[in-house]
């Protein structure tokens, strides 16, 4: 379920940090998932890794206006 950067600059700013809290809470589950071989798709660990990346880009470009 990977995250359009258009739909994450409809968000308001407070949305976006729940979001990027939420995405944090998945990247550590799924690592913890990983270290106990417990996971089903790896690559999703670098999709949670990118949405993270973009939320922080659109937050930063917010704080700039």
């Amino acid at each position: 379920m990977k995250m359009k950067a258009n739909e994450i600059r409809k968000m308001s700013a407070t949305e976006l940090e729940s979001k990027l809290v939420d995405l944090k809470k998945d990247l550590f589950n799924l690592r913890l998932q990983h270290a106990t071989n417990q996971l089903d798709n790896p690559v999703r660990i670098a999709e949670v890794r990118k949405d993270i990346a973009r939320v922080k880009t659109i937050l930063r470009e917010q704080q700039g206006r």
